[in-house]
């Protein structure tokens, strides 16, 4: 185990020397915490617990600190991972600061969303566990935001050729995962909470609150919720997802899909939806395009076209073969008195 440890630690320093100086604060601080956690119960004081985050305790910061407390080697790996995969491949298209705000927005959504089903569970059981026991802290939540967002933006990627897995599907596969572990008994329910409710928060902020160069959220088919699903269950889970985002529109918590026609289009009328990003429109494009390609080349090879020589020579030999026997042109022309080669019948003796 010790020997791998330096490569470990130089893969790491490489993964870190191209991110800014956001993904590094943000990994030295998960670190530190991990350090403390030695001497210190961090994950009290520091971590998300439901009962002191109600009044009359009120203890706030720990929204802000839950999702750098580790105190398992594996969970401070994990953490520092996804770290790193946003540092590579989030922050270049988002920007430095939009990802310390992404980080922020999920971290506090999982604490009060966390918060919020312990306090109805004990609400409805009266075990006073749910609330001064329970600990939540760890960067499951962010894990479950940066799947979220590599789905948005990577989504047709292969993760696993064998079996064949994308990227699109690999954040209900591990909710499903920690939910098998957890009715196993072998983790506790504040891991599956809070990775299932930093799923939910960062869609949300991305589908509707985030804000680019676009406008605001992204209303793009192949990011609507229906999409974790399989497809046997999308249909039913699309319905259910339309009814809610009708209630929310209609209480003002979400907006309502803005359609705008240019009738001035000179082919055809267009219509654009806010937040739907004309890069991956042009990326599914390529993807169609390139399928194409590669079946029209599979048929070509299966069958090969005939060419127009062999066309005209099977014609000419079919002609041929179908018309009556001409004698040669070099023949006709011959005088009337040379002999002719041909055995005349006419005086043969007529048989009895």
């Amino acid at each position: 185990m010790r020997r791998y440890l330096p490569v470990a630690r130089q893969h790491f320093l490489a993964a870190l020397a191209g991110t800014s100086v956001v993904v590094k604060s943000l990994s030295a601080a998960a670190v530190l915490l991990y350090l403390l956690s030695f001497g210190l119960d961090t994950a009290y004081g520091l971590g998300v617990t439901p009962g002191y985050l109600l009044p009359p305790n009120f203890w706030v910061w720990t929204l802000l600190t839950h999702g750098l407390v580790e105190e398992r080697a594996w969970g401070l790996a994990a953490s520092l991972a996804t770290l790193g995969t946003a540092g590579r491949l989030l922050e270049p298209l988002w920007g430095a600061l939009e990802l310390l705000v992404f980080f922020a927005v999920v971290n506090i959504s999982v604490g009060l969303l966390a918060a919020l089903a312990y306090f109805l569970t004990y609400v409805a059981s009266f075990h006073l566990h749910y609330l001064f026991a329970v600990r939540i802290h760890g960067g499951l939540g962010f894990l479950g935001g940066v799947l979220v967002a590599l789905k948005q933006t990577m989504g047709d990627s292969t993760v696993l050729k064998v079996p064949q897995v994308r990227m699109k599907a690999v954040p209900m596969l591990l909710l499903l995962l920690l939910a098998l572990l957890r009715l196993a008994a072998l983790v506790e329910s504040n891991v599956l909470a809070s990775y299932g409710f930093g799923l939910l928060s960062s869609w949300v902020y991305l589908r509707f609150y985030q804000r680019h160069s676009r406008g605001r959220g992204d209303m793009s088919d192949h990011f609507a919720f229906a999409t974790f699903f399989p497809e046997i269950l999308q249909p039913v889970v699309g319905l259910v997802a339309n009814l809610v985002h009708s209630v929310l529109v209609k209480v003002r918590v979400c907006r309502k899909t803005v359609k705008r026609y240019d009738v001035g289009a000179p082919s055809s009328i267009t219509i654009s939806l806010p937040g739907t990003d004309p890069q991956d429109a042009e990326r599914r494009r390529q993807l169609a395009l390139k399928a194409l390609n590669e079946r029209l080349k599979r048929v070509e090879d299966q069958s090969a076209w005939p060419s127009m020589e062999d066309d005209e020579e099977e014609a000419a030999a079919a002609a041929k073969a179908d018309s009556p026997l001409l004698p040669e042109p070099s023949t006709a022309g011959k005088s009337p008195g040379q002999e002719s080669n041909l055995i005349s019948f006419q005086d043969a003796p007529a048989q009895l």
